[in-house]
């Protein structure tokens, strides 16, 4: 209750009661405390398989394979890294429309896949795929 004047009327306090405001804060700042480590976990995969169904093409796409021992290769040409970039230069300047297909064995390190894939988009091409293996239905 507010103060009360000489005649015994009281007065209206005019301040803003920020104490349910602060209650409501705390209990936003824990929730969010308790939430985020869970939005930073990821999963463990195994990317080499999949159900996925195969994309209908229109014409024959650039394959690119990597065996376990690294070696590249595009279509019928084996090679290196080196040799992959100017193929895939060559490649963009025809036409940077073709859709390149990634075959890598399951054994290749991540690191020489991505530096893979990096070639090929650095050279222009957009339409990069992955090419797997059907995943075996367990009985």
């Amino acid at each position: 209750m507010g103060p009360i004047q000489k005649k015994g009327r009281r007065n209206l306090v005019a301040d803003i009661n920020v104490t349910p405001m602060v209650d409501v804060m705390l209990v936003l700042l824990i929730i969010f405390m308790v939430t985020a480590p869970m939005m930073t976990q990821g999963l463990d995969v195994n990317l080499p398989e999949t159900t996925a169904k195969p994309i209908r093409q229109d014409e024959k796409p650039v394959v690119i394979s990597i065996d376990k021992k690294g070696s590249i290769s595009l279509d019928k040409i084996k090679g290196d890294r080196n040799l992959l970039q100017q193929e895939l230069a060559k490649l963009a300047k025809i036409s940077t429309d073709k859709t390149i297909l990634l075959k890598a064995d399951k054994q290749v390190p991540y690191g020489i896949v991505v530096q893979v894939m990096a070639d090929v988009k650095d050279a222009g091409f957009d339409k990069l795929g992955m090419i797997t293996k059907p995943s075996e239905k367990k009985r």
